[in-house]
């Protein structure tokens, strides 16, 4: 997620020309909070695969996708709330900004998923070994 979000503000978009904070010290909290991010995403998954509100037998990594958008929804209104943004633009700037993050946060859910998918492989092989 953070790879993706440096190509997309750092390349395509150029908006980290635009922050007012040296972009050492951006780079450095941009990485907590993606780590948090994927902490949080990957304990909710888990979580919802334990109280089975997600299948693992019908589209696991689409599930997962989605609510990796929807927290990338709720992290896009918390940053909107506090008036965190890259540019001053009118509304096609905040739509697209919230559709670039669901997207995000959605790729992130899905290698969530695809992690979770080679844990347990891993696991069903060295069971077979044994």
């Amino acid at each position: 997620m953070f790879l993706i979000s440096w190509l997309w503000h750092g390349l395509a978009l150029t908006d980290l020309e635009e922050i007012r904070i040296p972009l050492t010290l951006y780079f450095c909290l941009a990485g907590i909070v993606y780590v948090v991010l994927g902490l949080a995403m990957t304990f909710a998954i888990h979580t919802a695969i334990m109280h089975e509100w997600i299948s693992l037998k019908r589209a696991f990594p689409f599930t997962s996708m989605l609510l990796g958008a929807a927290l990338g929804f709720f992290v896009y209104l918390a940053i909107f709330v506090l008036g965190m943004s890259f540019t001053k633009g009118g509304m096609v700037h905040v739509v697209a900004d919230v559709l670039w993050q669901m997207l995000e946060q959605g790729i992130g859910g899905l290698m969530v998923s695809l992690g979770i998918i080679y844990d347990m492989h891993k696991r069903y092989l060295e069971s077979e070994r044994a």
